[in-house]
């Protein structure tokens, strides 16, 4: 079917009549001439063929606007309707930035990495995949921030997370804070589509909501939460009296995160290693996803060229006209 896209541009249709009755009418400068009595006899026929034709240029004139006009009101062939279905989740990534994250207990390629730069690493190609859903990214340290809010464009949260440096929202960890701030951003979409991906490597330091309270809000909402505590379990630090192993991931609160995922109906994972980031990551690649509101896309075509063409043709040929009779 043809489809007018700017149809309010018809309006101008009349302008022509409208102008024609407001504007008095044209007059030519008369001066003295010479009168001949027998001036009908040299018209004749060829003098009234030549007025009678004249009338032919206003009339395509009016056919040169009409369709200059409709080439104005951008005229459209919509094909059939084309049914398309989204699929996908709102992903709502939570990454936690406080100096805790700088403990180089992790290894990329056989080189030893902060945990920070080992989460760019996995949480990146995380992100490249999911290219059905929609994503959003959450800094927290001491504050909690929206860095990205919900969004087809993965590349720009990507980058964003690649952005992002230690310390940048504070020391300490607003854990609660920053599961309070996930919830309003998600609370609101759809629901049973809406994951909420927290990782950290600490306890509950800072922030005025706790995160079983912040948990329990997050459930009221139907909103799932994944947590993955991330940190090796011990590593070899060496000193001058030698070399000794540590546990550096001794304030990580496991027993806090375990309570947040269930509360909410999701699952605890522990990350220790590179290799174990990466799997946790995979299984949360395997989520359903849930398909929402079908939409509707009809291809177009435009077709203004082909009035506008007509339309300056018929002008030329009118100027044409008015030439060689002038």
């Amino acid at each position: 079917m043809i489809h007018f896209e700017w149809p309010w541009a018809l309006a101008a249709l009349p302008l022509p009549l409208i102008f024609r009755w407001l504007l008095p009418p044209w007059q030519t400068l008369t001066q003295a001439a010479l009168k001949v009595p027998f001036l009908e006899d040299l018209s004749g026929g060829e003098a009234r063929s030549t007025l009678q034709g004249q009338r032919w240029p206003v009339v395509w004139a009016g056919i040169a606007w009409l369709l200059l006009v409709s080439a104005a009101a951008r005229p459209q062939w919509l094909g059939e309707a084309i049914e398309q279905g989204i699929s996908g989740r709102d992903l709502m990534l939570v990454v936690d930035l406080s100096v805790s994250m700088e403990e180089q207990d992790f290894f990329i390629n056989q080189r030893r990495v902060d945990r920070l730069t080992a989460v760019k690493w996995v949480a990146g190609q995380f992100i490249e995949r999911r290219a059905s859903d929609r994503l959003g990214l959450i800094l927290f340290g001491t504050q909690a921030y929206l860095q990205a809010p919900l969004t087809f464009d993965r590349k720009t949260v990507h980058t964003l997370l690649d952005e992002s440096a230690i310390g940048l929202a504070g020391d300490n960890t607003a854990i609660g804070d920053a599961i309070g701030l996930g919830v309003k951003r998600l609370k609101d979409q759809v629901r049973n589509s809406r994951v909420m991906i927290l990782l950290t490597d600490g306890a509950n330091t800072a922030g005025e909501v706790s995160p079983i309270k912040a948990a329990e809000l997050a459930a009221e909402h139907h909103l799932k939460i994944y947590t993955i505590g991330i940190g090796a379990d011990e590593m070899i630090v060496r000193s001058f009296f030698g070399a000794r192993k540590v546990n550096p991931s001794v304030d990580l609160d496991e027993a806090t995160m375990s309570a947040i995922a269930e509360k909410t109906g999701g699952r605890y994972f522990r990350a220790r290693n590179t290799e174990e980031l990466e799997q946790i990551y995979q299984l949360l690649d395997q989520l359903e996803p849930v398909e929402k509101d079908k939409k509707y896309f009809r291809p177009r075509t435009e077709l203004f060229y082909w009035p506008l063409a007509l339309a300056l043709s018929l002008a030329a040929l009118i100027a044409l006209i008015r030439a060689r009779l002038a």
